[in-house]
């Protein structure tokens, strides 16, 4: 498959619009990359624990994808990636300063305190989701001297948990501010890709150049069957690294099956095909929502995410039309996420359901 436009073919004729969902990018198939290289691997044996070529080939291709020498791992989750990679950054006694909408601090059950053995999280609230200079210098402060965690590490989201962007600058900005205070830098790159392609720019300006000393890049979110790459550009952090991810539970035995999947999603630029094709369901879908009155966009978007405030009484609407989507912002705004198999017609019915809802007497009154 060569361009975004056999990509957004194929989701069409494979899926029906009613199977299409926008609960989450997770719900997503497996790309027919990712999926002819698991066949490849799958052809007889090959030694276990990532000593197979297909892990060393997958290695050396993301270090080609970032331009530079660096030590790569794969996992099974993106979870153990950030809990794994900021264990590697903090001791107990430390800290780590995060957004406060971050996945690591509403969605991984204590991953990171629990990995780390203790290092606390300082999470930091600001608007769309995207954390600031002047903002992580006032949380990253020891206030109690040796009473007091301290700030170790600084977790950025990209792209964020409301679908908005950092730019190159303001990640160096950020890895400035978290580096003048003898902090390292930890990126969740969940939806790194869709970060990539909404930029247009080199994998490497939005991290090693501008300051990111680890990755957590994101796979399943972008048509991968699962795994994801914990990319150190500090290879020093590295060090003891593969017995921290065996005493997790996450070297895998057959470990072509994870790394096979990402030089399917890589050669030949499919993973930014596949991603750039979400972000443009996404803005479809935006552009749409932006014509209905009743519709309130909560957050930019610039990634694969729209997140908009509904009627509630749409909400149960679409609900019980059989659309599957999320309350992420109070019990009225609503996350809609965009996959890199989504469907125009999917997209198009949705706001036609959504449209009929609003016909209804009801759905006018009800928040």
């Amino acid at each position: 498959m060569s361009t975004k436009g056999s990509a957004t073919s194929a989701a069409e004729t494979r899926l029906s619009p009613g199977a299409v969902q926008f609960a989450s990018d997770n719900n997503s198939a497996i790309c027919p990359e990712a999926w002819r290289a698991l066949e490849r691997a799958n052809a007889g044996h090959a030694p276990a624990y990532g000593a197979d070529d297909w892990t060393a080939a997958a290695r050396d291709a993301i270090s080609g994808l970032f331009e530079t020498a660096c030590d790569v791992y794969f996992v099974y989750t993106g979870t153990a990636a950030n809990s794994l990679a900021l264990a590697a950054m903090c001791r107990s006694t430390d800290a780590i300063v995060c957004h406060a909408q971050a996945h690591i601090n509403v969605d991984e059950c204590g991953g990171p305190e629990f990995m780390s053995g203790g290092a606390k999280l300082l999470p930091i609230d600001a608007p769309d989701a995207k954390l600031t200079p002047d903002a992580v210098v006032a949380a990253a402060v020891t206030p109690h001297d040796e009473h007091s965690s301290r700030p170790r590490a600084l977790s950025l989201t990209q792209a964020t948990e409301l679908g908005t962007v950092y730019s190159a600058a303001e990640i160096a900005a950020l890895c400035d501010a978290a580096h003048a205070r003898r902090m390292k830098v930890q990126m969740d790159g969940a939806r790194f890709a869709n970060a990539v392609a909404a930029l247009g720019c080199k994998p490497a300006d939005i991290t090693w150049r501008a300051g990111v000393d680890v990755l957590c890049l994101g796979g399943t979110k972008n048509g991968l069957p699962a795994g994801e790459a914990i990319v150190f550009f500090d290879r020093a952090l590295a060090d003891e690294f593969a017995r921290r991810r065996k005493q997790a539970g996450q070297l895998a035995s057959k470990m072509r099956y994870l790394a096979a999947p990402w030089l399917g999603a890589l050669e030949d630029s499919a993973w930014l095909r596949h991603a750039a094709h979400a972000n443009a369901m996404a803005r479809r879908l935006a552009g749409a929502l932006e014509s209905i009155p009743e519709a309130r966009l909560l957050a930019p978007v610039q990634a694969n995410g729209v997140f908009v405030d509904l009627p509630r009484s749409v909400i149960e609407s679409l609900h019980g039309a059989g659309w599957h989507f999320y309350a992420f912002v109070g019990e009225t705004g609503v996350r809609l996420m965009c996959a890199w198999d989504t469907p125009v017609e999917a997209v198009d019915r949705f706001v036609a359901d959504l449209r009929g809802a609003l016909a209804k007497p009801a759905a006018a009154v009800q928040r």
